[in-house]
């Protein structure tokens, strides 16, 4: 077929769509296979406006849900923490580390579905991202069911790996043989909470998790206290709370703004390589994080449970504290998209600077929070440890503004995996996983202990973030405005 004019302003481009595994931009393709011209959709909704006004919004919108999401851990750590036993809240944060591999290879697929889903909403075709959802929304029921079934029967091996022993052992393989099931129904809400990023509905994105930390809150004071079930209970309330995520993601997506086609295994598979091209190198840069909280909790492991119970205390911390990043980092997605989708590579451009903005005040904001709040925390989570106490107020006075530095480089992954560079996001963060974390830390905890071990991968994360805000300006500066094929 001959090849459409390029719209004006856009002549002598050189990228095409397939140079970042985006097929055909405006062409719909059936069952058949014909090429078919694509019915032109409404103008996107990032490509005018504000792009800080954008950002802002989706930003807020977007980390009230995904705190929510923190925020059923949180709570579920809040109850256990008041049961008054050590061992317990242990239990919970080694489970936890197991459950977060989970949580970042559904949000890795989620990455695709934002940034393939949005690149067709701004090149106004509206047929192909229905079929890139329903495609990504198969993989991600494959993906996590198959992870769910194998990971099953290793659920005392990796625990006893990061250094759980005892009792501890037996109530985080509890925790996990209830939970680890559920990963489908996380996976498939997380996921349709990317399709309603793409189109930009922040609302209805928030309420997908938002549902998930309201049932939390029902729910845990019944299970946990009332009912006596402890560690099981708080177990039993994610399996309700992950229900409520899939459900409200999928009236959001396929009811309301019927974003999803239908699901189809064929079609997905002719679709694997446009989402793989994506997903894999998000997901493989997703699992670097939990891999190194692994590593920093069996770092941790020798100083005792309470160094444990500790760092699961700050891991929640730092999950709803700075929900904004995480935020910042999966909402910009769809920004970045839709412009690079329409051409607008200055636009693309300002998307990167403004979130650098927002993400280094969001930040200092926090820090300056806990640090004045430390010993409010300590009480909030009935920490009696002297451990733990020492370990939280640390965090909180110095550590924590390191993650001014983590949220630089989550902006700079965004930008990667929303632009077609998604080998340097799984670069970076298995870098700052590995050369930015195992070296510092070790070198830490043998000078200072466990406090030396959290201050080493907090400078680890300040020298990566540098780097990778320096390689994402030069990597948009490579970047040539698509052009679309008829």
């Amino acid at each position: 077929m001959p090849r459409r004019k390029p719209p004006p302003g856009r002549r002598g481009c050189e990228r095409d769509w397939t140079a970042h595994g985006f097929p055909q931009a405006d062409v719909n393709l059936p069952a058949g296979g014909r090429a078919q011209p694509a019915t032109m959709s409404p103008p996107a909704k990032f490509v005018t406006g504000s792009i800080m006004h954008h950002v802002i919004v989706m930003t807020s919108t977007g980390s009230i849900g995904l705190m929510a999401v923190f925020a059923v851990d949180l709570i579920n750590l809040w109850y256990i923490s008041h049961l008054g036993d050590t061992v317990a809240t242990a239990a919970v944060g080694y489970a936890s580390t197991v459950l977060f591999v989970t949580t970042s290879i559904c949000i890795g697929i989620m990455i695709a579905a934002g940034a393939l889903c949005s690149r067709a909403l701004g090149a106004r075709n509206r047929p192909l991202a229905r079929r890139y959802g329903a495609s990504i929304l198969v993989w991600m029921l494959v993906v996590t069911g198959v992870f769910a079934v194998l990971t099953f029967p290793l659920i005392g091996w990796m625990l006893r790996l990061l250094g759980a022993t005892g009792r501890t052992l037996d109530l985080a393989t509890l925790y996990l043989q209830i939970t680890m099931p559920t990963v489908v129904l996380m996976g498939l809400g997380i996921g349709l909470s990317g399709v309603l990023r793409a189109v930009g509905d922040a609302r209805r994105a928030m309420y997908v998790t938002l549902s998930g930390a309201v049932v939390a809150a029902i729910l845990d004071p019944i299970f946990i206290l009332w009912l006596g079930l402890g560690v099981e209970g708080a177990a039993i309330v994610i399996v309700f709370s992950r229900l409520a995520l899939a459900l409200v993601g999928w009236y959001g997506a396929v009811r309301v703004h019927d974003l999803v086609g239908r699901l189809s295994v064929r079609q997905a598979l002719e679709d694997a390589s446009p989402i793989a091209a994506i997903a894999g190198p998000a997901v493989l840069a997703n699992l670097a994080t939990p891999v190194a909280n692994g590593y920093m909790t069996a770092v941790l492991a020798p100083f005792g449970d309470g160094a444990v119970a500790g760092n699961a205390v700050m891991g929640r911390l730092i999950a709803f504290c700075f929900g904004g990043i995480f935020s910042l980092s999966g909402v910009v997605g769809p920004i970045f998209g839709q412009n690079y989708g329409a051409g607008r590579l200055d636009r693309v451009h300002r998307t990167l600077s403004n979130a650098f903005l927002f993400t280094t005040l969001y930040a200092l904001v926090v820090w300056a929070v806990l640090a004045l709040c430390h010993h409010l925390v300590i009480r909030l989570f009935n920490i009696e440890d002297p451990e733990a106490a020492r370990l939280i107020e640390f965090f909180c006075l110095f550590v924590a503004g390191s993650w001014a530095f983590h949220g630089l480089l989550f902006v700079a992954n965004a930008s990667f995996n929303n632009l077609g560079f998604p080998i340097a996001s799984t670069v970076f963060n298995w870098g700052k996983a590995t050369l930015g974390t195992i070296p510092f830390a070790i070198l830490g905890a043998k000078l200072w202990g466990a406090e030396g071990a959290l201050a080493g991968q907090g400078a680890g994360a300040v020298l990566f973030g540098i780097i990778g805000v320096w390689w994402a300006y030069r990597s948009i500066g490579q970047l040539k405005a698509p052009v679309a094929e008829a």
